[in-house]
């Protein structure tokens, strides 16, 4: 049997940072373990990796572009995945248009089967969103 985990916000910010660096090395080998020998899956929700774009930019000074760029390098390194699969690997390479929260919440109410209503011109350019 494969157990899957969802790791939280403060897991993928060390892996996207790196620092500090004691902690980002002890979240490496212990997923890595988990990945490796107990044949583990590791992912990261909207929520996490909404919330660790956000920390990037607030908490280290890292611009949108980069947090971006680390985050889609972490989801795509074998070790985490996100929860939603490709459609959040787009929503990370998407430049033009809404930004990337937008995206992520759009992405979520489209997996439940729901429409999205906004006020946002630019979100309401997603598929199945609309304005209110």
């Amino acid at each position: 049997m494969i157990l899957r985990y969802g790791i939280d916000t403060s897991i993928l910010v060390r892996l996207t940072t790196g620092d500090p660096e004691d902690s980002f090395n002890r979240c490496v080998q212990r997923l890595t373990r988990l990945v490796e020998q107990e044949r583990a899956e590791i992912f990261a929700s909207n929520q996490v990796i909404g919330e660790t774009y956000i920390a990037l930019q607030h908490h280290y000074g890292v611009g949108k572009t980069e947090a971006r760029a680390g985050l889609a390098s972490v989801l795509g390194s074998g070790l985490v995945y996100p929860l939603n699969g490709q459609s959040t690997i787009a929503a990370l390479a998407a430049v033009k248009g809404c930004g990337l929260l937008d995206r992520l919440i759009a992405e979520d109410y489209q997996r439940a089967e729901l429409i999205t209503l906004t006020l946002d011109r630019r979100m309401a350019s997603l598929p199945d969103v609309q304005i209110l």
